[in-house]
Formats: structure tokens, C-alpha cells, sequence
């Protein structure tokens, strides 16, 4: 890397402040000499090149992560973190020495009761270590126990929606900073030319629920190009990708051609590496309309596929849909794709609700498993299912006989990840009876982060970038740890 270029992208802004009287008389005249270097962000000037030099910083285990968002919150004590005693306690107070004080959202803080609530399902054990899940609702996921590693002791410190799912995106509860997607598409690029590093699909479940914003995929500080791209299910899939009328192909290539010629000079005047992102993305943007169309007819998958994602999977925008047009991206080798399924935030009837979600996700959650594995993908792709939080134990509202609802909690929840060097078949970590505290081997949002960084051969204490005086990573400042113990 140019040494001027590495000096000047680590300059806080108290030392450009600082100097700027001194160096804008000779700035100017190097402008008038034709003469200024090129000024960089955080990453390549070329924007051709694909990755930063050095990475990955070891043998790679996985070559693509596939993420099931599930937003809003899924109750981990009614899908995985099923303890048979929780019957005995049902409709009883949660003790003060459970809580232990822990704060509360502004939705339950005002309760007088706080009655501990059993789950309305039945759950058995399956797999051959005899794991606990809830076949009632998730049979499909049951299925692949043998496959998945569930995670029982995911926390973190955010108890609201927006700050949650951002802290779990970007690695802080603050906005603005990259998300995993862009920092991978930063870090090791893409062997696909001609689609995005990073894309995103949204679906929704029984209710909209929380709003999701586009910095949950934003580049944050790194240059534009690396943050992630939306996939529309109607109209066309990404916006403003089809030609206006009356531009036909040769003529839009002309027109690219003379901005790329106009941006190049104004990027040798103005050393903005914004205007190498803006040539990069009209470029990509080019190729995509001949690359996404045909990734997104379904047309040639076959009758069994649909049967396999179940009966929403040829119906445009389901979850169902995204996850057939996943593994379609995961076979050209995209390497970060995220589906956003919303309405998880059942804070109110909660045993139909959650039912209706799971009708959504659960059979298009395992067909995807299923579908890597037997094409041989599995082994390089990282599939993580999972939210920014969890559920109290004890009921939001009224209790009654067969209805509820249960408030945010971030300090236990479950998650469960396969492929790409994670162990298959175990259960990690531990919680206590009411499902409310970690009792052994906790993983913080930030470990789960490290630890998939790690399979895919990146060393996340050393994958920062320079930014106003401080190392950013996307494990954030508090020493995320690789959790050894989930992977093979």
C-alpha cells in the first residue's frame, strides 16, 4: 500500500485540524500542477480489486455466510431453551433472586406481577444427543438436529429493537458503522463479478412488526460500494436496474464509458475515493442487469425443490422464495447474504403468533441445510438462524389459560448456526431453570461474530480499520472472544 495514502487515512481529525493552515496554500498549488496524490478511505483505490492484501489471515473452513434474521425477537423459551421444571413454576412470581435486578423495558417496568410462564407447547427431544425442541412447531428444524449447533447462551446488553439489531449487525449499539456484509465485502471481495458481495432480502411474517432501516446493511465509513444491496421482490429486483426507454444496451455502455472517463479525472483532481465507489457501482450495476435476472427466475428448479421449501416457495417475497434464491446466490459464490424475516415481536398473543412465524420459516430454514448439504455446500457456508434478542420468562400482560405475551430479553436467548467450521450436533451453553440467566459458558453477540470471522479464515482482532483515531472491528471494543467450542 502507498505510504503517503496509509498516512494520510490514519490522520485523526485533530491532527488534520491541526496542520491544515500549513498544507491548504500548498494543496492549491499542487492542484494548479496537476500534481495532488490520491487521497483513500479505508480500502483499495483500485476499483476493480477484490479484498484486501493479506486476507484471509489463515486457511479459510467457510467460503459464504448465509444469515436468517429472524427481527423482533424470538422466544428462546418456546422454540429451544425448554426445561421440563418450568411446569412446576408456571403462574408463580419470578423471584427477586432470579431478576437480581436486572433492568427492565419500559413496557413491564410499571408491572405489579410478573408471573413465570410455561411454554403452551410440546416439546421432545430429538437428535442423537436427544436435544429439546419444539416439534409442534418447528418439526422441519427437529429434522436437522443432527446438523445444527444450538446455541443457548447468546446475550447482549441491548433491551430495544433498534439498538439490538444494530448492536448484532455492526458490532455497536452506535449508528453508522459497517455491517458484517460490507466489512466482509471490504475484507475479502467476492469471485463474482457480476453480483454483489452483500444482499439483502426482506420477507415478513404474521405482522410487520419492527421497521428495518437500510444502515442495518450500510458501508458505514467504508467506501459505498460495499454496502449491501436489497433484492425487491416486485417490479424490478434491485431499483433503477432496467434501462429507461428508448436507451438500448450499446448505448448505455457509451454512456458509462464517458462518465468513467469524467470520474477518473475529477478523482485525480479531487482524491475522493467516493467518485472510485461511484465508477465501481455503475459498473456493477451494468453487469447486473444481465447477471440478476436470470438469478432470480426460479423457473428451472425443480418440482421437488418447491415441495422440499414448502408450499410459500414459489410465491415472490416469502421467506420461503429468499431462501431457494439464497442457495441460488451461494452457488455463484456470493458471499454474505442476510434475509430479514419480520414480525417477531409477539408481546402479546404470543402462542398463536409465534405459531404463525413458525409456519413461515421453519420448513424453508431446514430445506436450506438440507438443500447445501446434499449439493456439497454446506461444508464452506456458514447458515446462522437467529435474533437480536430473546423473551422473558415471566408474562407481559395478562395471564391466562392459553394466552400471553413476554417482554424483551437480551440476557440469555438461543441461536443456531451450521456449515462452514461449526460443530454439528451439540448444544452449547447453559442457562438456569427459568430460563433467565447464564449459568454456564456464555457467548456474547460479539463472540458469535468473531467466531464465524474466524471460519472464514479472518482474525478479528486484526481485521480493523483506521477511523477519526480509533481501530474499528466488528466485534467492537470489549474483547470479543472466539468460541473454540462450537467449532469442529
Amino acid at each position: 500500500m502507498n505510504p503517503l495514502e496509509e498516512y494520510q487515512r490514519q490522520l485523526t481529525r485533530r491532527q488534520l485540524l491541526s496542520r491544515s493552515r500549513g498544507c491548504l496554500g500548498a494543496t492549491a498549488l499542487a492542484t494548479l500542477l496537476g500534481d495532488v496524490p490520491k487521497l483513500s478511505a479505508a480500502g483499495p483505490t483500485n476499483p476493480d480489486q477484490r479484498g484486501l492484501p493479506g486476507l484471509p489471515h489463515f486457511a479459510p473452513k467457510a467460503k459464504r455466510v448465509i444469515y436468517l434474521f429472524m427481527a423482533g425477537g424470538p422466544s428462546h423459551i418456546d422454540l429451544f431453551d425448554y426445561k421440563p421444571e418450568l411446569k412446576k413454576i408456571h403462574g408463580k412470581e419470578l423471584p427477586e433472586s432470579v431478576r437480581k435486578g436486572q433492568r427492565l423495558t419500559g413496557m413491564t417496568s410499571g408491572q405489579k406481577s410478573f408471573p413465570c410462564v410455561a411454554p403452551m407447547f410440546n416439546f421432545k427431544r430429538y437428535g442423537e444427543r436427544g436435544t429439546w425442541i419444539n416439534g409442534d412447531i418447528l418439526p422441519h428444524t427437529a429434522s436437522i438436529a443432527d446438523d445444527i449447533a444450538i446455541i443457548r447462551t447468546m446475550n447482549t446488553e441491548a433491551i430495544n429493537h433498534d439498538p439490538a439489531i444494530t448492536y448484532i449487525n455492526t458490532g455497536t449499539q452506535q449508528l453508522g458503522r459497517p455491517s458484517f456484509g460490507a466489512w466482509l465485502s471490504y475484507g475479502l471481495g467476492s469471485p463474482n463479478k457480476d453480483l454483489p458481495a452483500y444482499v439483502v432480502m426482506i420477507s415478513v411474517g404474521n405482522a410487520p412488526g419492527q421497521a428495518l432501516y437500510s444502515r442495518l446493511w450500510s458501508s458505514g465509513n467504508l467506501p459505498s460500494r460495499h454496502q449491501g444491496v436489497q433484492f425487491r421482490s416486485a417490479g424490478d429486483p434491485v431499483l433503477f436496474l432496467s434501462d429507461p426507454k428508448g436507451l438500448d444496451r450499446g448505448l448505455r455502455r457509451k454512456m458509462l464509458d464517458g462518465l468513467a472517463k469524467i470520474n477518473a479525472e475529477k478523482s485525480q483532481l479531487s482524491g475522493d475515493p467516493e467518485i472510485e465507489a461511484r465508477i465501481a457501482q455503475y459498473e456493477m450495476a451494468y453487469r447486473m442487469q444481465t447477471s440478476v435476472p436470470g438469478l432470480m427466475d426460479l423457473s428451472g428448479e425443480t418440482k421437488a425443490t418447491f415441495e422440499m421449501y414448502g408450499p410459500d416457495s414459489e410465491k415472490k417475497g416469502t421467506f420461503a422464495a429468499n431462501c431457494i434464491l439464497a442457495r441460488r446466490m451461494a452457488e455463484r459464490g456470493v458471499p454474505f447474504i442476510q434475509l430479514f424475516q419480520r414480525g417477531w415481536d409477539q408481546h402479546g398473543n404470543l402462542p398463536k403468533a409465534i405459531r404463525n412465524n413458525c409456519d413461515k420459516v421453519d420448513q424453508p430454514a431446514a430445506a436450506l441445510v438440507k438443500d447445501l448439504k446434499q449439493r456439497g455446500l454446506l461444508d464452506d457456508t456458514v447458515v446462522i438462524f437467529g435474533g437480536e434478542f430473546g423473551r422473558t420468562i415471566y408474562s407481559q400482560g395478562t395471564l391466562t389459560k392459553d394466552n400471553h405475551g413476554r417482554d424483551h430479553h437480551g440476557r440469555c436467548f438461543s441461536t443456531w448456526v451450521a456449515g462452514g467450521g461449526f460443530k454439528p450436533g451439540i448444544d452449547y451453553g447453559e442457562t438456569d431453570d427459568h430460563c433467565y440467566n447464564i449459568v454456564r459458558d456464555p457467548v456474547h453477540i460479539n463472540d458469535l461474530n468473531a467466531s464465524v470471522l474466524h471460519c472464514l479464515g479472518i482474525d478479528h482482532n486484526r481485521f480493523t480499520v483506521k477511523y477519526q483515531g480509533l481501530d474499528l472491528k466488528l466485534t467492537g471494543v470489549d474483547g470479543a472472544q472466539v468460541v473454540k467450542g462450537l467449532l469442529s
